[in-house]
């Protein structure tokens, strides 16, 4: 017999029977005579009792034990995938071995834990703070940028700091609610203009301070423009100073062309402008920076990416299916609107939505029963997802706000 110590627990074994396994730790053992080699595979050997101990975990070893008897490798569901791997490594035991039934729950249990370790990693990774404090350290004036640091991107380090960020959200607010304003017609008079203009001067000083400040403090220039957050900051910015500089360029153009070149440039210089000052509508994502909800929304559509691209390629299909149907069964209909099948799309869309504007509308029985199957389907379509979403954002929400 092969006298076995795991921990403190003695197991005794027969020879014939572990020498069936000689690729395993207990078969070397068995087969070696050399006692050097014996010693490499143990951690110990009592020459008093005969006894080769392991500094291994004795729970686990039960099924070691046991698969040497009966040749099967029992799993647990209870036990952690990641240490009874490690265990079974150790011992030189293939998960071959453990029943099929077994194998593809433990597997499972093993891609999960995986999964929510991947998850957690990310988490940690969302609240990480950009610059920590050893990375100042040794920088020039490395505790004056890492208290900059601190007051413009960490809210929670004191009472000035949180009052930063209250600040900046508000300015984020006034700045939409400014262009929101800019665009009512009562407005636009020069009054009116005049007071909006001001008001993103103001705001457009305020971002442009802010994230100088950021970028001066920052321990490294280089994973600060890598950062998303930053990004968001930049694009909130340019769109005010590109403006003026366009503006400026329309008068260059009034001042030396000519006045047909001149208008033509003013019309393209006008379209230009619209889609810039429109860029303005990306500082609303400057809150997501101090709000956990946000965090938790952008995190979830990441995470879930898989499950919400099949959900846009099941509208596709039923978009593109529906909208074939409807046309085969409406195209004979005098005055119908489904002349053809990209003149359909839109109904299509609208009805697996559930929202049914009513604008276009079957007049046919079939016509009728083809839109009953649209919203049918849409409605289960919509049902699927939308449980697995909001089930992970809470949970995600819930781990973002234990981690601040």
């Amino acid at each position: 017999l092969l006298n076995i110590n795991v921990g403190g627990k003695l197991f005794q074994i027969a020879h014939k029977v572990v020498v069936r396994y000689p690729i395993t730790r207990l078969g070397k053992l068995a087969l070696h005579t050399d006692p050097m080699k014996k010693l490499q595979l143990c951690d110990d050997y009592s020459v008093q009792k005969n006894e080769y101990f392991f500094d291994r975990d004795p729970s686990i070893f039960h099924y070691i034990f046991h698969f040497y008897r009966s040749g099967v490798l029992w799993i647990m569901d209870e036990m952690c995938p990641s240490n009874f791997v490690e265990e079974i490594e150790y011992w030189g035991i293939h998960l071959k071995y453990s029943q099929r039934c077994c194998r593809i729950l433990f597997e499972e249990k093993q891609d999960e834990l995986s999964e929510y370790l991947k998850i957690q990693r990310e988490l940690e990774a969302e609240l990480e703070p950009l610059d920590s404090a050893g990375q100042f350290e040794g920088k020039f004036l490395g505790r004056f940028r890492k208290m900059i640091w601190d007051l413009i991107e960490n809210p929670y380090s004191s009472i000035p700091a949180k009052i930063i960020a209250v600040m900046s959200s508000f300015f984020v607010l006034i700045s939409i609610v400014g262009m929101t304003l800019s665009t009512v017609e009562e407005m636009k008079h020069k009054t009116g203009k005049m007071w909006m203009e001001q008001l993103e001067m103001i705001c457009a000083i305020f971002f442009t301070s802010e994230y100088i400040m950021r970028l001066i403090s920052s321990s490294s220039v280089k994973n600060f423009l890598r950062a998303a957050f930053n990004a968001v900051d930049l694009v909130a910015i340019l769109p005010f100073y590109i403006q003026i500089l366009f503006e400026n360029l329309d008068e260059g153009d009034v001042l030396y062309h000519e006045e047909l070149h001149k208008v033509e440039n003013v019309s393209k210089l006008g379209k230009v402008l619209k889609l810039i000052k429109l860029m303005r509508i990306f500082r609303i994502l400057k809150l997501a920076r101090h709000s956990t909800g946000l965090r938790a929304f952008g995190f979830t559509m990441r995470q879930c990416y898989q499950q919400v691209c099949c959900l846009f390629l099941f509208i596709a299909m039923g978009v593109f299916t529906f909208s074939a149907l409807m046309h085969s069964a409406e195209h004979d209909v005098p005055g119908t609107n489904f002349t053809s099948i990209p003149y359909a799309w839109w109904w299509a869309a609208v009805s697996l939505s559930t929202v049914g504007y009513g604008d276009t509308v079957p007049d046919t029985v079939l016509g009728r029963m083809v839109a009953f199957a649209c919203i049918s389907f849409g409605i289960i379509l919509n049902g699927m997802p939308i449980s697995i979403l909001y089930n992970k954002f809470s949970d995600y929400y819930a781990k973002l706000k234990a981690h601040e």
